[in-house]
């Protein structure tokens, strides 16, 4: 074999490397269509449990009464069978960072689809793409036993991807998600195939078992000047809400962590707060995924002037004392409303504004932009394509550090003494932010 630094070894070495590359490129192949073929059957049964949820709650107004009592069930559940699973998707992204021998917890799976569909049931405002996707990389440990050391990452990524393509009927948006929410500031395309493949096959084979999802329809905008600045104000509306959003969750939990130690009393003083929420403003609108307001607002009818506020605090409510389930949902609901809201004032079209505030809020809320463009264009068509790229990025930049996921890592300088390193993780700004207000309350 001659010396690397020798002409006569280049082709020797080009030909290993191409060889690695093309094992890579048929392990992630095999990854992302087995994962997908998993993520499809969870997000089917995921769903199928959500739509019966939902069904029934409607059907049975009195079930609402008992969420109190469903939140301390749910609570004592986790407190004792849920171990490493009560992080939800946090988890997950732990390990997409540093994968583990035993990977998610196989129970994950089982705990996470009951207790979701049970806070459905029973009147919770969370969502569903948190569900879906822990649901999806829990089930890849059924087989981990035969997954190689160097593919583990691969295989979160792609339960990402198929989880979220799955549950929402976005397969590109899917693939780009798991690329692009375990870090801020960075995207790695190591995984892009098993990332794309988990996404396609798994919405395909939801799909074939019996899977709808809503069909919507096309939205288009004609820009110019003008409009472009009549987005950027929405923008910055869009990004306010997401603030409002993560701030509002992150300040309960802290809260309820602190002055609560027995877990399971959380999440039912939650529930006691949104039947007294109910109560209060006469509606049932704002509980479980609420996609009658949500189809609403994308259709251009009327919605109330507080609506997306009162989404944005059932929904805080609910995840923020542990109530199991995901945000991505709810945040589509408060920004399509949001968007209709606008789109009087701001002269443009209602329908538009409203699916370009869907996705906006859930981008900035989540650091995804890139994601939320796609989802954009993926169930609204193209017609307004500059806008679901534009207004996603901006409102992300503007909403500034902060996620709906603690462990997403940040690959950028902060300007946050004491976490201005890289890595960091949302979690720590948000920790060092509510550390830097106490302190600035104290000397007050």
């Amino acid at each position: 074999m001659g010396h690397p630094d020798h002409p006569s070894a280049a082709p020797t070495m080009h030909r290993m490397n191409a060889g690695a590359g093309v094992e890579r490129v048929a392990r992630d192949v095999a990854i992302g269509i087995s994962v997908g073929l998993v993520s499809g059957i969870g997000s089917y049964a995921f769903l199928e449990g959500l739509d019966w949820a939902t069904r029934t709650r409607v059907s049975h107004g009195w079930l609402l009464w008992l969420l109190p009592l469903a939140g301390i069930a749910i609570g004592v559940v986790y407190l004792h069978l849920g171990g490493e699973s009560a992080k939800g998707t946090n988890l997950i992204l732990d390990e997409w960072h540093d994968p583990t021998d035993m990977g998610p917890p196989k129970r994950m799976a089982p705990l996470v689809l009951v207790g979701t569909t049970a806070t459905q049931l029973f009147g919770g405002s969370v969502g569903r793409e948190g569900a879906a996707v822990q649901i999806a990389a829990s089930l890849t440990s059924l087989f981990r036993r035969w997954i190689a050391p160097e593919d583990r990452r691969a295989v979160m990524v792609a339960a990402i991807a198929g989880g979220f393509g799955s549950v929402f009927g976005v397969p590109a948006a899917g693939a780009v998600f798991a690329l692009e929410v375990p870090h801020v500031g960075r995207t790695r395309y190591n995984h892009v195939v098993a990332a794309l493949l988990a996404s396609f096959v798994g919405d395909r084979y939801a799909r074939q078992l019996g899977t709808h999802h809503t069909v919507r329809g096309p939205v288009a905008l004609d820009m110019d000047i003008a409009v472009a600045l009549k987005l950027c104000a929405a923008a910055s509306a869009f990004a306010l809400c997401s603030v409002a959003f993560v701030e509002l969750t992150h300040l309960l939990k802290r809260a309820l962590t602190k002055r609560i130690s027995y877990a399971p009393i959380r999440p039912a003083l939650g529930g006691v707060v949104t039947v007294a929420l109910t109560v209060g403003f006469g509606t049932r609108a704002y509980l479980g995924l609420s996609l009658p307001l949500l189809d609403s607002a994308l259709a251009g009818l009327a919605v109330g002037s507080t609506a997306f506020v009162l989404k944005l605090v059932f929904t805080s409510v609910a995840v923020g004392s542990g109530f199991p389930g995901g945000e991505v949902t709810p945040l589509f609901c408060m920004g399509a409303c949001l968007g209709s809201i606008l789109a009087g004032p701001l002269r443009l079209d209602k329908p538009a504004l409203a699916a370009i505030g869907m996705v906006t809020v859930f981008a900035a809320a989540a650091n995804t932009p890139i994601t939320c463009a796609l989802v954009g264009i993926e169930l609204f068509g193209g017609g307004a394509t500059f806008a679901f790229v534009f207004v996603p990025i901006l409102a992300t930049v503007m909403s500034g550090d902060r996620s709906v996921y603690g462990r997403q890592r940040v690959h950028r300088s902060t300007g946050i003494p004491g976490v201005d390193g890289e890595p960091t993780t949302m979690g720590a700004l948000d920790s060092a932010r509510a550390a830097a207000i106490r302190e600035r309350l104290k000397r007050r």
